[in-house]
C-alpha cells in the first residue's frame, strides 16, 4: 500500500489533499494495464471505477450516427478518467479506448464513496477536483462540435 500512497501523493490531481485521505483513497486503488484497442469502459456502462492514467494513451469517443466513432479527446500520463462515478445516475458517458499500452490506477467507485461519506471533507475534496475534470470534459466536447460543425455555416 505504501507505493500507492507514494503514487498518488505525486500525482498532481492529488496535490495538496491531506495524506491522510490519500491514505483512504489508496486502500479503494489497484494497478490495471491495457493493451492497444483494449475498450475500458463503454458509454452507458455503470460507473463503477475512476482511472488515473500513469503512462500510455486512452481515448474518450462517442459514436455518431452516419459517422461512426468520434473521438472527444485523447489523455495521457496523469490524466484522470471516469467522472460519471461521482455523478448520479453513475453512467459512463463515453467509451474510452486504449490506443497503446496503457498503466493506470484504477479506483473502486463504492469504496470511494464510502469514504466520501465517513470523511464529508474528503468528499467535498475530490468533488471539486472532478469538477474541474467535468469542465475539461465538456470543453473539449464543445470545442469538438465546433470543428465539426463551426465551419459549415
Amino acid at each position: 500500500m505504501e507505493t500507492l500512497e507514494r503514487l498518488l501523493l505525486e500525482h498532481p490531481f492529488f496535490k495538496g489533499l491531506d495524506p491522510r485521505y490519500v491514505k483512504l483513497i489508496a486502500e479503494c486503488a489497484t494497478e490495471v494495464s491495457y493493451k492497444a484497442g483494449d475498450f475500458i469502459f463503454h458509454e452507458g456502462d455503470p460507473a463503477t471505477h475512476f482511472w488515473l492514467i500513469r503512462n500510455g494513451k486512452v481515448s474518450l469517443e462517442i459514436f455518431v450516427p452516419g459517422r461512426g466513432a468520434m473521438i472527444l479527446e485523447t489523455l495521457g500520463e496523469g490524466d484522470v478518467m471516469g467522472w460519471s462515478w461521482i455523478v448520479e445516475p453513475y453512467k459512463k458517458q463515453y467509451d474510452a479506448r486504449a490506443l497503446e499500452l496503457t498503466r493506470t490506477l484504477i479506483f473502486d467507485a463504492r469504496c470511494i464513496r464510502t469514504k466520501c461519506d465517513e470523511e464529508p471533507k474528503l468528499g467535498y475534496d475530490l468533488f471539486k477536483r472532478f469538477s474541474q475534470i467535468i469542465g475539461q470534459r465538456l470543453q473539449a466536447a464543445r470545442l469538438r462540435l465546433f470543428d465539426l460543425y463551426g465551419s459549415h455555416n
